[in-house]
């Protein structure tokens, strides 16, 4: 692997200034591969900051990405409030209960403190001693659940769809809980180092329409990243699956970057809100990051950087969301080589 010319912070510095840099940023996005990288199992990182930080240094320093993400799974803050998440001992963790069984016990739900409650301390000690590893060349970022996907997990996503429809103020009532949680996480992620990284996978136009959105889960997704902006960070923000009809809205709620799953367009993206926001992403994760060839990857990111390098507000590129744990770490490299290959100014001759 070439050695790079710049580090991570002074490339995205730099890049952001419109200055000369060695090549685009890249960031596949390694949840529990890290666990690979050491020969842990996925289940070890529960209760443990100081084996997720070991796993995701170890992870950055192999393959030489630009920003180290602490995340294990969607559900730290629901669990923190009350929810039951199952942790395999070698899969990513799945929420096996909500908080609360019915809306009517919404009353027993506290905001969590981050300190003590569930594995949220966990995750700040690992951004921690990750921040005091490397945090002098590479950005680190805790991985934070919006308020309308957080509120899902505390009362279960069928029934949130149904008090949509039902019990609007009930699914407010659980938002605001979630943004209150959220807005502590924040501050202690931003208090331990880190810049926070955004994910709403449920606020995606695949789960539900875009007027919800924005009657949900725009307000309280708002609110969060004005806080984030009140301590000068910038935020990049996830929304899985189809989000082209809410881009706009994305936005509008003040994110920075826009990560684009791979069931969005790039191109499509760089047209409506290039001018707005930065763009990250978006080789598929599993098709293939997880499946495919070295070559696979070199040609689906090369189709990602003719759509989206010359976008006005910049672009990352990334894979579509989260790797699957086994990605094979030759596609990490072959899309890290192929950002290195074309250089900057891009060459795609």
């Amino acid at each position: 692997m070439a050695a790079d010319a710049m580090t991570p912070l002074q490339r995205l510095a730099a890049y952001a200034k419109g200055e000369p840099i060695d090549r685009l940023p890249c960031v596949p996005i390694v949840g529990n591969t890290a666990a690979r990288v050491i020969g842990a199992r996925v289940g070890d990182f529960r209760g443990n900051g100081q084996l997720i930080a070991e796993a995701q240094v170890a992870a950055y320093r192999l393959f030489g990405y630009d920003t180290i993400r602490v995340f294990t799974d969607l559900y730290t803050q629901a669990e923190s409030m009350g929810a039951t998440v199952h942790y395999p001992a070698d899969e990513t963790a799945y929420l096996a209960a909500p908080a609360i069984a019915a809306p009517t016990a919404i009353d027993r739900l506290q905001p969590a403190d981050p300190h003590r409650d569930g594995n949220l301390p966990h995750h700040l000690e690992a951004m921690r001693i990750a921040v005091d590893a490397v945090g002098t060349e590479v950005p680190v970022t805790g991985a934070v659940t919006c308020p309308f996907t957080n509120a899902s997990f505390l009362v279960g996503a069928e029934t949130l769809a149904r008090l949509m429809l039902r019990e609007p103020e009930t699914v407010h009532r659980l938002c605001e809980l979630s943004l209150e949680t959220g807005i502590r996480y924040v501050e202690a992620i931003i208090g331990a180092g880190a810049t926070p990284s955004l994910t709403d996978a449920m606020s995606s136009s695949t789960v539900i329409s875009p007027r919800q959105f924005r009657e949900f889960s725009y307000p309280y997704l708002k609110r969060l990243i004005d806080v984030i902006h009140g301590r000068e960070k910038s935020v990049t923000l996830h929304i899985c699956g189809k989000t082209a009809k809410i881009w706009e809205a994305m936005a509008d709620a003040g994110a920075d970057c826009i990560s684009i799953d791979n069931d969005a367009s790039l191109l499509d993206a760089k047209r409506e809100v290039g001018h707005r926001v930065r763009l990250m992403g978006n080789v598929h994760p599993s098709a293939v990051m997880l499946q495919g060839t070295p070559e696979d990857v070199w040609r689906a990111t090369l189709d990602c950087i003719r759509q989206a390098h010359d976008n006005p507000k910049g672009y990352i590129v990334a894979s579509g969301c989260s790797l699957p744990t086994e990605t094979p770490f030759a596609n990490i490299r072959a899309m890290l080589d192929t950002v290195r290959e074309v250089g900057w100014p891009v060459n795609l001759a």
